[in-house]
């Protein structure tokens, strides 16, 4: 079934993706250029998202600028490939933000672990959504402060510290979807730091857990916004496998099994076509992203949605779009199909 608005059709179910696209370049502007250049890297990113054939996509791995510039360049190859996205949103992220302080300790101040979130620019490594259907008014709970959050685990250390640094290491929004038939649909999401690269006092690991974390108080009613109504789908890359690897499990693991949420637990899968399994026995049993096998990415839809479908693009190595993918990212886009009501 197809649904018609504002000249374009939506299909029934409803895809939702995520996926880190790796295009973040080493300095301010260059991923526009390299966009503006296009390339082999350029063309697999839109290849991959041309196969994707979501609706709503979270794109992660870019980097943001003031004007959107890098975006909208972005769209404009995407709307060649005939995978138009007239939507989008793409807040400034916490990553790269000076703060003036020794955030890390080690007695040096102004570099990237100093910022609010690791950056060696303003901008490095940001989100972005790209929809097919209208987008409302985002919430930007970037601000946060880290202190503010209730149980925290923030290392001790200076009160100009505490007093400064945010929970988000790159950013958490809400992000409402104008459905079809007039009802809105609230992407919780975002993107934390990896719980590793850090020393003995695991501040990178502690901030790992709260910034996932904040999805459960939030979720609770114990923070200083709005409770999001249901439906609702947190999806980003909390950075941190619910049972393998490196970091503090437990609010992941809560998060995942909170009673207003559902995990469609994605495998590999070779295409919207195909809502099974891969086929390879490896893969449905171990494979989430392209990083070692961890699955670093989620979509948790609310428990209230129908979910129709859901997988890792994860095609077997004699599909063509194999090479678009290795070419393009380490991840793997990841995936979940909602019936619309």
């Amino acid at each position: 079934m197809f649904i018609w608005l504002g000249g374009a059709a939506f299909a029934d179910p409803l895809r939702l993706a995520f996926w880190n696209a790796d295009l973040s370049a080493p300095g301010p502007g260059l991923m526009l250029q390299r966009l503006l250049r296009g390339g082999p890297e350029v063309e697999a990113v839109v290849a991959v998202i041309v196969a994707l054939d979501a609706d709503v996509l979270v794109l992660g791995g870019l980097d943001h600028d003031l004007r959107g510039d890098g975006l909208a360049a972005l769209e404009v190859r995407l709307a060649r490939a005939g995978a138009p996205y007239p939507h989008r949103i793409a807040l400034r992220p916490n990553s790269g933000v000076a703060t003036g302080l020794d955030l890390d300790g080690n007695g040096k101040r102004g570099e990237p672990r100093d910022a609010q979130g690791y950056g060696r620019f303003a901008g490095e490594g940001a989100l972005a959504v790209l929809s097919r259907l209208p987008l409302g008014a985002a919430v930007d709970y970037s601000g946060f402060l880290w202190a503010d959050l209730p149980g925290n685990l923030m290392p001790p250390g200076p009160p100009e510290v505490r007093a400064a640094q945010r929970l988000s290491s790159g950013g958490h929004w809400a992000v409402p979807v104008r459905l079809p038939d007039g009802g809105t649909l609230t992407l919780l999401t975002f993107y934390t730091t990896p719980p590793v690269f850090d020393g003995a006092e695991d501040r990178n690991g502690r901030r790992n857990h709260d910034e996932a974390a904040f999805w459960l108080r939030l979720l609770a009613g114990e923070l200083p916004f709005a409770v999001p109504a249901a439906p609702l789908a947190v999806i980003g890359q909390p950075n941190l496998d619910p049972a393998d690897g490196e970091g503090r499990r437990g609010a992941i693991a809560a998060l995942m099994h909170h009673p207003a949420l559902q995990d469609p637990a994605p495998r590999g899968t070779a295409g919207r076509s195909d809502p099974g399994q891969s086929g390879d026995p490896a893969l449905d049993t171990a494979l989430y992203d392209g990083l070692g096998g961890l699955r670093v990415d989620m979509i948790l839809p609310s428990a209230d949605l129908t979910l129709t479908g859901a997988g890792v693009l994860w095609p077997p190595d004699t599909d063509p779009l194999t090479a678009a993918l290795q070419a393009a990212s380490r991840h793997h886009p990841i995936w979940v199909d909602i019936a619309l009501p």
